[in-house]
């Protein structure tokens, strides 16, 4: 399976390499690649986000007994089920290639940053549109921009480190 990623890997970092010349006085080329892996992930998301929220859930209650989704948080849900594997696959295999951690070690990691970046994009957006006033989409807009600067810094340095850390002893 992991050769099948491989091979995998290496076409879309090939397509998406050859784009890179093109921006590459602006952006380094793990950046440029997190930028198109990570877009095409949260175009995903967003499609799966809508296709639960209108069709699938259809605007209802979902109850578990112990819990009731409303459709748009049985959305995210779903879009996170979605999105989670195929973003870790990009960040491992596409934007990050060249970790030497074990990929159980990368996955914990990367669960760990997705579920913190989930809570920092709720309450950055809750500040910005309760506490600040500003409109909706303006927020969400600068949310993203923050979230996703602070999960390519997160993933790169913690998830899927490429070198060991020296220690001075």
């Amino acid at each position: 399976m992991n050769a099948l990623f491989e091979k995998v890997a290496v076409g879309i970092r090939g397509f998406i390499d050859f784009f890179h010349p093109l921006f590459q006085r602006f952006i380094p080329l793990q950046t440029f690649r997190y930028l198109i892996a990570g877009g095409v992930n949260t175009l995903l998301g967003l499609l799966v986000y809508f296709f639960c929220y209108q069709y699938l859930f259809r605007e209802t209650v979902i109850d578990f007994g112990f819990y009731a989704f409303k459709a748009h948080s049985a959305s995210l849900f779903g879009s996170f089920l979605i999105t989670f594997p195929i973003g870790f696959f990009f960040a491992r295999y596409v934007v990050f290639d060249n970790s030497f951690l074990r990929v159980r070690i990368q996955l914990f990691r990367y669960l760990m940053i997705c579920l913190f970046n989930l809570v920092l994009n709720y309450l950055l957006l809750k500040t910005f549109v309760e506490l600040l006033g500003w409109h909706a989409v303006i927020a969400q807009v600068i949310t993203v921009l923050l979230v996703v600067a602070f999960s390519y810094i997160a993933q790169r340095n913690f998830s899927f480190q490429s070198k060991k850390k020296q220690t001075n002893c």
